[in-house]
């Protein structure tokens, strides 16, 4: 699944390409994404030019005057630039076509991803609960060692939740947690802040070496430019299950915690 570096390597490669575009047409060829594609985009996306492109955890903004694009990579997506003769693969199913013969094209197989529209001074609910980003002043081991008091889940799963931080998803929460040498069994509510401004930093420094490397690509993962990311490479425990640690002579563990894979050293992570 695409994870918060992946959609900014995204959203980096597509300013450089459509910033200041104006959209000749938009074209919904499979409208059944996670939600259902807003049939109005052919009409109130005709003719606009693309002013920025931001991030809110793992959605992409495309700015328009008159609203935002709002798109989200699911499971599976990607987001290419092409030349508009280009034949459609058999998975893009939404297309924006501009006035320099180029489109972007939202290739998803699964379905899970989405493409929604938020008008100007509109929030759209999906967005009114989410925590701080990572990379940000404001994700801190002061707010992470408050909100974690008297928390009984394990320390990886309360990372993950959105509403606590954006972003931190099943690759990098284990790679940050190994950095920070924290056990993903421990309870939240038991680590202390000496140890969360350890793990605030990692997350920060593990999130930030992703973005420099492209993200990371394990199966379907590639940025606009068709490239895969290289943090593959760099990664120190996940999907590394019974390979040495890097940093003592234990062994990678493989656990589930949640329906997710979980990769750890049992004996350097306390």
């Amino acid at each position: 699944m695409p994870e918060l570096p992946e959609v900014e390597t995204t959203r980096q490669g597509l300013l450089k390409l459509i910033v200041g575009r104006k959209i000749l047409s938009a074209n919904i060829y499979q409208p059944r994404l996670r939600w259902l594609v807003p049939e109005h985009l052919l009409s109130t996306l005709d003719g606009q030019r693309v002013a920025d492109i931001s991030r809110r955890g793992k959605y992409l903004l495309i700015a328009f005057k008159n609203g935002t694009l709002v798109m989200h990579l699911g499971m599976s997506g990607s987001i290419r630039v092409v030349d508009t003769e280009l034949p459609l693969k058999k998975h893009e199913h939404f297309e924006l076509t501009f006035n320099n013969n180029t489109s972007l094209r939202f290739d998803d197989p699964r379905r899970f991803g989405a493409v929604l529209w938020q008008n100007v001074g509109e929030t759209l609910s999906l967005f009114k609960s989410l925590g701080p980003e990572p990379l940000t002043e404001d994700f801190n081991a002061n707010d992470l060692f408050t909100r974690s008091r008297s928390r009984t889940q394990n320390i990886k799963t309360f990372i993950m939740n959105s509403n606590i931080v954006v972003g931190v998803g099943n690759i990098y929460a284990s790679e940050s947690l190994f950095l920070a040498k924290i056990s993903p069994k421990t309870s939240a509510g038991k680590i202390s802040l000496k140890r969360y401004q350890v793990l605030t930093q990692s997350i920060k420094q593990i999130l930030s070496e992703a973005i420099k490397n492209g993200g990371t690509t394990l199966k379907d993962f590639s940025g606009v430019d068709g490239k895969p990311g290289y943090f593959t490479q760099k990664l120190s425990v996940y999907g590394r299950a019974d390979a040495a640690c890097e940093r003592c002579n234990g062994t990678i563990k493989k656990i589930t915690q949640n329906q997710r894979a979980t990769y750890y050293c049992s004996k350097c992570q306390k």
